[in-house]
């Protein structure tokens, strides 16, 4: 074995020694915290840190650099979790599972950025993808890139670009930078999900090395279990998650109110009418049944790569459909508990409100369009998806 692979196979992880925070101690501090992280229009660098002592961020750095590399299914359930807390805390901790696109990068890259350990908070903006210029070794990169979830809290910040020029084929690029080399233009305004701080960035005139950057998707150069899992699918997945965590923040709330709102008129408590325990039940079915599809399909997947059968197309398609269905699923079931909030739901200090705003976001994502129920067709009737799809 030469000095090299040593060198890359021992890197050190100071911040492994840290004392794990349980999950549930930091999900208490998010939910007494979430309006601060609107008016913030960011998840705090405290809440974050407190997000990496519970695990968030190592759960997809390589065992090899002390991560856990945990079941998709494991990681998917803290997140949900924690969405149901706060949408905007869950979204950006969904990110912990960004760094699975690492694994495209060359082991000594990812050596130098687990050098201080496997907690390491990776951001970034793709599109829209901005030319870089070649340069000795790499790529001049100039530019500003949109949608930039979680970066005030990142260590690490990548951004897309074109390295093939005008016309030439090839997939974009992710170029890695230090996140001081990025700057940070705060403009993100939204009526949902506001605590993201998906800002946009901007980078001036950097310098990039070629193994700095990698393929979103692109064949890991880890040999691990979690890196053969379906990379894009797993992006849409824990973005997807969030909306099982508000539906189910939604309908316990509509569970407080049926039998602690007193009516101003005298009429029955909410529990007393046929039509809230009927709606309510239907709401709980529908995302109990969302939600069984979604793990189901999610375990289906990682146990077959754990027995060292290759995912299939059909299989990638399911969980890109699941995806799909639980954040539409989870939005309707949302905006069913609002609906049996009656007008106390329309107050903004109303908790519906919130989780109605944010759970509508979720569903406006690009990869949780209605054309992934086109692509999950062609592949049932056995004719070409989409482009991008699978």
């Amino acid at each position: 074995m030469s000095a090299t692979a040593i060198a890359v196979e021992s890197a050190p992880c100071p911040a492994s020694m840290s004392a794990r925070l349980p999950l549930a101690d930091v999900i208490a501090e998010i939910a007494a915290r979430r309006d601060e992280f609107d008016r913030l229009s960011h998840v705090p660098r405290d809440v974050i840190a407190s997000l990496k002592r519970a695990g968030i961020y190592r759960a997809a750095t390589p065992r090899r650099f002390g991560g856990d590399a945990l079941a998709p299914t494991a990681f998917l359930d803290m997140i949900e979790r924690i969405a149901a807390a706060d949408g905007s805390a869950a979204w950006v901790a969904s990110f912990g599972s960004a760094n699975v696109y690492l694994a495209a990068l060359p082991l000594q890259t990812q050596a130098q950025i687990y050098a201080d350990g496997p907690d390491q908070v990776f951001a970034g903006g793709l599109f829209p993808v901005q030319s870089a210029q070649p340069a000795d070794g790499g790529w001049r990169v100039n530019g500003t890139w949109k949608f930039a979830s979680g970066c005030k809290g990142a260590d690490w910040l990548g951004v897309g670009i074109g390295t093939g020029g005008a016309g030439a084929p090839g997939k974009p690029r992710t170029a890695v930078f230090r996140a001081h080399q990025v700057e940070i233009v705060e403009n993100w305004d939204v009526v949902g999900m506001q605590g993201t701080g998906s800002h946009d960035l901007r980078v001036h005139d950097q310098f990039v090395a070629d193994a700095w950057t990698f393929v979103r998707g692109g064949e890991p150069c880890v040999d691990e279990p979690l890196y053969r899992y379906p990379t894009i699918a797993y992006a849409a997945q824990v973005l997807a998650v969030v909306n099982l965590g508000l539906a189910r923040a939604a309908l316990d709330v509509a569970n407080q109110m049926a039998g602690g709102r007193k009516t101003t008129t005298g009429a029955p408590q909410l529990a007393d009418r046929a039509y809230y325990r009927i709606e309510l039940a239907k709401a709980e079915a529908q995302l109990r049944s969302a939600r069984a599809f979604f793990y189901d399909t999610t375990d289906q997947v990682w146990q077959s790569i754990l027995a060292g059968t290759p995912v299939t197309a059909d299989q990638v398609s399911l969980l890109r459909l699941a995806a799909t269905q639980i954040a539409r699923e989870g939005a309707e079931v949302v905006q069913r508990a609002y609906r049996l909030g009656g007008t106390m739901a329309i107050y903004r200090s109303h908790p519906l409100q919130r989780l109605l705003r944010d759970s509508m976001v979720v569903t406006q994502h690009a990869f949780l369009g209605e054309g992934n129920y086109d692509g999950a067709g062609a592949v049932f009737v056995g004719v070409p998806p989409i482009a991008g799809y699978l």
